[in-house]
């Protein structure tokens, strides 16, 4: 995540891995739904932090396959 700020724009987590898991329905690359990564674009700065709060969640808790 971006360290600047929550008011800063922070990057997409795209990682080049777009592969959405049936069972989970989760990106096995970044950890997105489908609803958060068409969202992304149009998103503000303080919607993207919590997208990318979401997706580390995911990460840690193992609700992304490898």
């Amino acid at each position: 995540m971006d360290s600047s700020g929550p008011s800063a724009m922070p990057a997409s987590p795209c990682t080049g891995v777009c592969s959405i898991a049936p069972d989970s329905g989760l990106c096995r690359g970044c950890a997105r739904t489908m609803a958060e990564i068409t969202a992304w674009y149009r998103a503000g700065a303080e919607e993207k932090h919590a997208i990318l709060a979401r997706c580390e969640k995911r990460l840690a808790t193992g609700h992304v396959a490898p």
